[in-house]
């Protein structure tokens, strides 16, 4: 008796951080939108991505750690483990993963972007505008030897 006790104990903890594990995988998906525009197509596959990955845990869970069989402690564990995850941890983890990722991005930008545009520039200023300049003057020519020819007819 003590022994069942003890084992169903520890299956409700499971599914307790089966329960924070969902909650972490929804900030997941929360913390991308926030991050990153999104259309709202992408806004359904990454819904229907949520729901899979989750339901594909908590059946895993039940599968691995509960030979199958569904309790009511199992929903009530996972439940607790999502609310507690949401009150306690959740702005904190989002609030964190968005600053994070916005200094990414910004380091990404100065490190990819500004090079870029600098060599863009760089390169336009060395090449493309002599290129240009060479081809005015030839057209320039052109128009004069048009007009000093052509015109004699």
């Amino acid at each position: 008796m003590e022994n069942s006790i003890i084992s169903q104990t520890i299956l409700f903890i499971i599914f307790i951080l089966n329960g924070v594990f969902v909650g972490i995988l929804f900030d997941f998906f929360r913390i991308l939108r926030r991050s990153f525009k999104t259309s709202d197509i992408i806004t359904y596959i990454q819904d229907i991505l949520f729901w899979i990955l989750a339901g594909a845990s908590i059946l895993y869970s039940i599968f691995k750690f509960n030979n199958g069989e569904l309790r009511l402690y199992i929903f009530i564990g996972i439940l607790l483990g999502v609310s507690a995850y949401i009150l306690i941890f959740s702005r904190l983890f989002i609030k964190i993963s968005v600053e994070i990722i916005n200094f990414v991005k910004k380091v990404l930008f100065n490190l990819i972007v500004v090079p870029t545009k600098f060599i863009i520039k760089l390169l336009k200023k060395s090449i493309l505008n002599p290129i240009i300049y060479i081809l005015k003057k030839i057209m320039s020519l052109f128009r004069f030897l048009h007009k000093k020819y052509c015109s004699i007819r």
